[in-house]
């Protein structure tokens, strides 16, 4: 059986742009961040480490650790090397297993084909071992290992996560184009707002924004609703260290918190699905929802901030005519949010300069591939001295 508590490098994947804040995240567990690059970062931990990060880390992708490398400078170098790691003590030989992989090798004109070379010996070497061969496909939701093929250097992980941790498994319904809960944790963090502190979320669409903000303050972790990651599927998984890293984050949540998080959006439909997910997610009580124009959205007094996620242009609505949106959202955030501060998410920097605002600061964010800006403004009451 693969030994859970003996520490290995730990690759932490995240999208583009997120780096900054998973390192930040990393550290308040408090872990050593080893080495950093632009879509996650290494450090060294165990198995049963990697469950507890699965567990909470809100930023992040997966978390892959690493099981051995080498220098690998062909194809059949690789099965070879795959083929001589003890896998049985690591996958049942009447379970499932999968591989994900990541190369660039002259050698390998498809990933594809890498998988195919890494799934053969892994199941050679069980039935060698076991005379049984364990089943293998494209399914995400048993054993994932992954290999990593750089030029002559070669890693192989197994996936600690599995499926993304994006996946909460609250949002059932999203609409057009809705944002990864990942990215909406990392906005939320990007902004000057503090669990104590109202957070308005006008054109609110499935939610995301305003459930990634109340669990935060809750200190909800965010893969509660969960019940599958790859580390289940390794053999001398501990399932009451599994259970005893739930009851943990259960009796951490907190039950009251100040501020009021208010979502709004003029789609009836929208506010339906958001309140759905926020049901599944279990903060549904904790939000106030109003089908409204973002123009009337409620704002009271106090400390917070007021965040817009409007269109623009690239998935949903032509650029043009989103200028009297641009508009509107300036003159709603001067004239019903002073003393709060605002932040405008978009990729169109044209449309920005509608809003009538000089930004703070810009940060800048990517949803999927699209190059995004989290705009901030200080909303001063009266006149800025």
């Amino acid at each position: 059986m693969a030994n859970f508590t003996k520490k290995s490098s730990v690759s932490i994947t995240c999208p583009l742009g997120l780096a900054p804040f998973l390192e930040q995240e990393v550290q308040d567990l408090g872990f050593t961040v080893t080495s950093k690059r632009e879509t996650g970062i290494e450090i060294k931990a165990s198995l049963n480490e990697c469950i507890r990060l699965n567990f909470w880390l809100r930023t992040a992708h997966r978390v892959h650790f690493l099981i051995d490398e080498r220098r690998i400078q062909t194809p059949d170098q690789l099965k070879v090397w795959i083929k001589k790691y003890p896998w049985e003590e690591w996958i049942s030989d009447d379970g499932y297993f999968s591989v994900t992989s990541r190369v660039d090798h002259p050698t390998i004109e498809n990933d594809q084909f890498a998988n195919l070379i890494v799934k053969d010996a892994v199941a050679d070497r069980i039935r060698f071992k076991k005379n049984q061969r364990p089943d293998s496909g494209s399914d995400l939701q048993k054993t994932v290992l992954f290999l990593y093929w750089d030029k002559n250097i070669a890693r192989i992980f197994v996936d600690t996560s599995g499926e993304s941790l994006s996946r909460r498994n609250y949002r059932g319904s999203g609409g057009p184009a809705p944002m990864q809960e990942s990215l909406a944790a990392a906005i939320v963090k990007s902004t000057k707002w503090q669990p104590g502190q109202h957070f308005i979320n006008p054109m609110a669409g499935s939610g995301t924004l305003a459930i990634e903000a109340v669990m935060q303050a809750t200190n909800r972790a965010p893969a509660s609703l969960r019940n599958n990651f790859g580390f289940m599927h390794i053999l001398g998984f501990d399932d009451d260290y599994y259970q005893s890293i739930r009851d943990e984050a259960k009796r951490g949540v907190t039950k009251k918190i100040e501020g009021k998080f208010i979502a709004s959006d003029n789609d009836p439909n929208a506010i339906i699905a958001a309140k759905k997910n926020a049901q599944t997610a279990g903060v549904d009580h904790m939000i106030d929802f109003e089908t409204c124009d973002f123009s009337k959205t409620p704002v009271p007094d106090g400390d917070g901030v007021v965040v817009f996620n409007p269109p623009y242009g690239e998935r949903i609505g032509n650029p043009d005519d989103l200028v009297p949106l641009y508009k509107g959202i300036g003159d709603f955030m001067k004239s019903e949010c002073p003393g709060k501060t605002g932040y405008v998410f978009t990729a169109n920097n044209k449309l920005t300069k509608k809003v009538g605002l000089r930004a703070s600061s810009r940060t800048t964010f990517f949803n999927s591939t699209i190059e995004c800006r989290l705009l901030e403004y200080e909303l001063y009451k009266g006149s800025k001295k």
